[in-house]
């Protein structure tokens, strides 16, 4: 990878918190794509409708989506802009938001058709299932998703489906806090 891209997404900071796994890491590049692609004009809509705390939430969002998947520039503008409630200038974190979207549309060009994550040999047990869960959404760590996605029958059956659709939603959004509280909301 060029050395502007490496400025913009860090590949192996991202791939060390997902444990090297490149298969869920270029899914959570798509993912990210897919959600954040619009996040700067969501932000100024925000602001410009007078809505300075759900702006907040949205850069806060951003912010630990950006560090999950290395991009560090994003992730520090993010939170330059959090911290000051955001009433700094929201071009710096628009910018650096379109440059890391072009860096991941071209190493999702770049890379091979990956094949799926291997689904587990046996489906565990749900109560395990559900606690390791837990403990990856609290650690804030994206196999979180990939678990989700691999037992989703399992945690269906264990959660109820608008549960699971709850948990599911927050999560693919990487927003592990409303995740795990959905998550713990559910009946035993």
């Amino acid at each position: 990878m060029n050395a502007p891209a490496d400025a913009v997404l860090d590949v192996a900071s991202g791939l060390q918190q997902l444990m090297g796994d490149y298969a869920l890491y270029l899914n959570i590049l798509r993912r990210f794509q897919q959600r954040y692609h619009a996040a700067a004009a969501e932000v100024g809509a925000a602001l410009a409708a007078g809505e300075r705390a759900g702006a907040t939430r949205i850069v806060h969002t951003v912010k630990g989506a950006a560090g999950m998947i290395g991009a560090r520039q994003v992730q520090q503008l993010a939170a330059v802009l959090e911290a000051a409630g955001c009433a700094a200038p929201l071009a710096p974190l628009e910018q650096a938001l379109a440059r890391l979207m072009e860096a991941i549309a071209a190493l999702l060009a770049a890379a091979p058709a990956a094949a799926s994550p291997a689904p587990p040999a046996a489906a565990p047990d749900a109560r395990l299932l559900l606690q390791r869960l837990a403990r990856l959404l609290e650690e804030g760590d994206g196999a979180a998703i990939d678990v989700l996605e691999q037992s989703a029958t399992l945690l269906a059956g264990a959660l109820g489906v608008a549960r699971f659709a709850q948990v599911t939603s927050a999560a693919h959004q990487f927003d592990f806090e409303t995740a795990l509280a959905q998550l713990r909301a559910a009946p035993a």
